[in-house]
């Protein structure tokens, strides 16, 4: 019996190497694959590799040596778009070359560094380090050969960096983090570089969490509808509301909108989060109407991320005409940002909602560079006044003055306004004196769930 069972062992152990043979032979055929791929990934201008070829050199150098400390540094031209147009492409593209020279030469002089263009303007290097002092001196390398280039544009580079210390993460994602660090700074004219430091590895974490947790947590109805009051501040009466939401995670609790919607913005869940709450104020409005209970307009916010959904009108459409609410119900907020991305495209948008039955309301109203512009073009139903403008008007002369003259035009354009940020008496009293009368605030009340904004109604 014990002779039978080491014949078996015998046998599973002879079975064990073949298998790992194949995998050995297995793996070394997808690497010979990638090899002859190399070459072949590569921009067709600069002849550095692209991602995929960086990528796959750089993890093979960090598993051939992975005792080795590595980093990647990015390297992204702030407005590249303009050197294309003010200078032309011929100069934009002897600008991209030079960049790649630069590259080369520091992986000629520096062991285990692999360049790569990414994209149009977009670069990356890898390289071996001992002391970080190294890699700020390769990066103003970088600098002073896009300096010295003879263009009549400002070219303003971004480099970003992150190192891996003890660790030996992979490329790819070290190359995430040196953009992330690169676009703190891009576009900064003070600053040239950045590292990647563990703020930001908090912030990534925390973005990580957010992404992977949206789609169960819409699911799970996580999110939950808040009602700020729009008050009258001559007879106290509630006028309106504004939507808000609140994640309520059942591990941590309520997560504030801060840390989730730049987030969502980012990734474009925000859509998704939008329309989930735009339905529940259309579906609480409704509830109202059934019941004949008082109802009042509540405002829904509308992200700039918008300003790229073509579904966008047919969505607040489809809600107002599903449930049976008079679009004038549920006014629109906008920042100026939701129109940056395409102006003329968003201002349409507008006017059709607008023929549809919406009011249009222009949120931090005071805080953009084209505010005035805006007002004199595309006419808003609503202002709403940013509480910035507000904060210091009992200590500051000037914002008296500057919040007075800004009422008296606003009245003037026939446009409704709205102060939002109202804290304390004497804010109260001053904005009265100037004539408006509807505020939102603290000073009357906190954003409530929906349930006791419809019973304090």
């Amino acid at each position: 019996m014990e002779k039978q069972e080491q014949k078996v062992d015998v046998v599973d152990v002879s079975r064990q190497r073949t298998e790992e043979g194949r995998q050995e032979l297995y793996l070394y055929s997808l690497r010979k694959m990638a090899e002859q791929n190399v070459d072949k990934n590569r921009n067709p201008l600069t002849q550095l590799h692209n991602l995929r070829s960086f990528f796959y050199l750089g993890d093979e150098i960090i598993r051939q040596h992975p005792e080795q400390q590595y980093a990647v540094i990015t390297l992204d031209i702030a407005q590249f778009k303009a050197v294309n147009e003010f200078c032309g492409r011929d100069a934009g593209d002897a600008l991209l070359l030079t960049i790649a020279h630069a590259l080369q030469r520091v992986e000629q002089e520096r062991p285990m560094s692999i360049a790569a263009h990414a994209r149009a303007d977009v670069f990356a290097l890898m390289t071996v380090y001992r002391e970080e002092q190294e890699l700020v001196d390769i990066v103003l390398q970088l600098k002073a050969a896009v300096d010295e280039f003879p263009i009549d544009c400002k070219v303003l580079p971004a480099f970003g960096i992150a190192a891996s210390g003890e660790e030996t993460p992979a490329v790819s994602y070290l190359k995430d983090c040196a953009t992330m660090a690169m676009n703190t700074i891009k576009g900064k004219f003070y600053a040239s570089y950045a590292f990647f430091d563990q703020k930001m590895r908090r912030q990534q974490m925390l973005e990580k969490k957010i992404e992977n947790s949206i789609v169960a947590a819409l699911k799970n109805e996580e999110f939950a509808l808040y009602i700020q009051p729009k008050v009258d501040m001559v007879t106290g009466q509630i006028i309106g509301g504004e939507a808000l939401v609140r994640w309520i995670d059942p591990q941590q609790g309520v997560i504030p909108p801060g840390e989730f919607l730049p987030v969502l913005e980012k990734n474009g869940f925000v859509i998704n989060l939008d329309c989930y709450m735009w339905e529940q104020v259309f579906r609480m409005q409704s509830r109202l109407l059934a019941e004949g209970g008082r109802l009042v307009p509540i405002s829904i916010n509308v992200s700039r991320v918008h300003a790229y959904d073509k579904g966008f009108c047919h969505t607040l459409c489809r809600l107002s005409e599903q449930y049976q609410v008079p679009a004038s119900y549920v006014p629109l907020e906008l920042t100026e940002s939701a129109f940056l991305g395409d102006e003329q495209r968003m201002y349409n948008r507008m006017k059709f909602l607008q023929g549809k039955g919406f009011q249009i309301s222009m949120d931090d109203f005071g805080t953009g560079y084209s505010t005035m512009n805006m007002l004199k073009n595309q006419p808003m139903d609503e202002i709403k006044v940013d509480q910035a403008f507000i904060r210091d008007l009992e200590s500051n002369g000037k914002s008296r003055i500057v919040i007075r003259y800004t009422i008296g035009m606003l009245q003037e354009l026939g446009t409704d306004i709205i102060v939002e940020g109202v804290e304390t008496e004497g804010q109260k009293d001053f904005l009265l004196g100037c004539g408006c009368r509807r505020a939102q605030g603290y000073l009357f009340y906190r954003p409530m769930p929906w349930q006791e904004f419809v019973e304090l109604l």
